[in-house]
C-alpha cells in the first residue's frame, strides 16, 4: 500500500523574498529570467493573414498555439521554443503570416 503524504504549503511564500545572491555572483539584472540572451526582436502573427495551418505550433509547439476560436495561430510565449526551431517555424508557414518584428512596433492588443 502507497501512502501519500498531504502537504500544505503556501504557494505565496515562494514570491515573498528575493532569493540571496550567491557569493561572487555578478548579476546586473538585466540577465533574462531563465538564462540565455535577449531577443532584439519579437515573433508576431499577423491572425488576418493566417489560414490556420497549424505547421507552425507543430513545429515549435512552446511558441506557437492554434487559438480554439478564430483558429488562427498566436504567439503565447516569445522564448518558449531555440531560435532555429521558430526560424523553421516561421519559414514553414505558406502565406508569411509569422514576422519577426522590433518590441516597440508590435501592435497593441
Amino acid at each position: 500500500m502507497i501512502s501519500k503524504l498531504a502537504v500544505s504549503i503556501d504557494p505565496s511564500i515562494a514570491f515573498a523574498t528575493q532569493p540571496l545572491a550567491a557569493p561572487g555572483d555578478s548579476s546586473t539584472g538585466k540577465e533574462p529570467l531563465l538564462g540565455g540572451s535577449l531577443r532584439q526582436e519579437a515573433i508576431w502573427v499577423d491572425e488576418d493573414v493566417c489560414i490556420g495551418c497549424r505547421y507552425c505550433a507543430h513545429v515549435a509547439c512552446n511558441t506557437f498555439l492554434v487559438e480554439p476560436h478564430r483558429g488562427r495561430s498566436r504567439v503565447i510565449r516569445q522564448n518558449g521554443d531555440s531560435l532555429e526551431r521558430v526560424q523553421e517555424a516561421i519559414d514553414t508557414c505558406p502565406v508569411d503570416c509569422i514576422h519577426w518584428l522590433p518590441f516597440e512596433q508590435l501592435p497593441s492588443p
